[in-house]
């Protein structure tokens, strides 16, 4: 009797542990990112690396991007559930009648650039139109260049020239001008001509497009809206850790799933989020990371319509919901971590 005690105490036991296990078992998620890990993504490796994605109840899977991942068709085919997109691929999602929205902005501004050799006069944005030369990849000159044309007088199709993501025709060319991502390509022209060039953030001038936004099918929404709004706060606390907190374990991860990327160009990525107000700006400020605005999606849509991008018409709402975003998440930890 005495050794049956003990076993059905074990099993008891046993029973009693797994079902405890059960009770706190992470949900399992996945999230897709638009290119290579780095600084831009650096929010959503701080929440893995620092348990705010376990603290939340998430088992999240970041799914890296790059020249070769379609993370955003896996969005579509539901092999991952969260995807890193931008407010083109909503409106393109919404004129596909794809059911995709974005539910929350991390970047309030698009880093986006338009780069200018310093010597050449060219103190505005509508300055780079008196350049004979613009480098310009094929998806920048169907969209923010078109919008640049429409915008500003004086630019021309005759400038475009294709950017195959080398630097030194520009570098070469006083003429010219250079598109970039602004955590990115003026520390690279620095590094390699030696010399700062002018850098002119689209964002600055009129483009108001949000970047880095989290996207979701519809679906998902509908089924589980409480495990999408874990994952949105859970993500938004990760940026605030990122940019003001100790973000050493974050970026150790980047560089593992990014073996080529270095401390220093994470330095200087991080460096210019903050600076240049890429994630906390406008409704950001006030209402937390993430938050995006009707008008402005308004704005923009009727903006990319002027300069013949997007075609009149589109049900601009179906395109983003704020249902998960602009409630304050995270403001007291920035005020504590940053004076914000």
């Amino acid at each position: 009797m005495q050794l049956f005690g003990r076993v059905l105490g074990l099993a008891l036991g046993l029973t009693a542990g797994l079902a405890a296990g059960a009770a706190f078992a992470l949900d399992k998620i996945s999230f897709g990112t638009n290119w290579l890990a780095q600084a831009e993504h650096g929010g959503y490796y701080q929440a893995v690396a620092d348990g705010t994605y376990a603290k939340f109840g998430l088992d999240v899977s970041i799914v890296m991007g790059g020249p070769q991942a379609a993370n955003r068709a896996r969005l579509i085919a539901g092999q991952i559930d969260f995807f890193m997109g931008g407010t083109l691929d909503a409106f393109d999602s919404v004129k596909e009648g794809v059911p995709v929205t974005n539910i929350g902005a991390i970047f309030q501004k698009d880093p986006q650039i338009l780069m200018a050799h310093p010597d050449q006069g060219i103190e505005t944005i509508g300055d780079f139109a008196k350049l004979d030369t613009l480098f310009l990849s094929g998806e920048g000159y169907d969209t923010y260049f078109r919008w640049l044309k429409s915008a500003y007088p004086g630019f021309r199709d005759e400038q475009y020239k294709p950017y195959t993501f080398n630097p030194a025709p520009f570098i070469a060319d006083p003429k010219s001008g250079q598109q970039g991502y602004l955590t990115s390509e003026p520390r690279d022209i620095e590094q390699q001509a030696g010399w700062k060039p002018k850098v002119f953030l689209l964002a600055d001038n009129g483009y108001e497009a949000y970047a880095n936004t989290i996207a979701v099918q519809q679906s998902l929404i509908d089924q589980n809206p409480e495990l999408v709004q874990r994952f949105v706060d859970a993500s938004i606390i990760g940026w605030y850790n990122y940019l003001y907190g100790d973000h050493a374990a974050a970026n150790a991860l980047i560089k593992k799933d990014n073996p080529e990327m270095t401390d220093e160009q994470l330095a200087y990525g991080l460096e210019q989020l903050k600076t240049q107000h890429i994630v906390i700006a406008g409704d950001a400020e006030t209402q937390g990371i993430g938050c995006q605005s009707a008008e402005r999606y308004q704005r923009f849509y009727d903006s990319m319509v002027k300069a013949g991008v997007l075609d009149a018409g589109l049900e601009v709402s179906k395109a983003f919901t704020n249902r998960f975003v602009c409630k304050g998440v995270g403001l007291d930890l920035y005020k504590k971590l940053a004076g914000g």
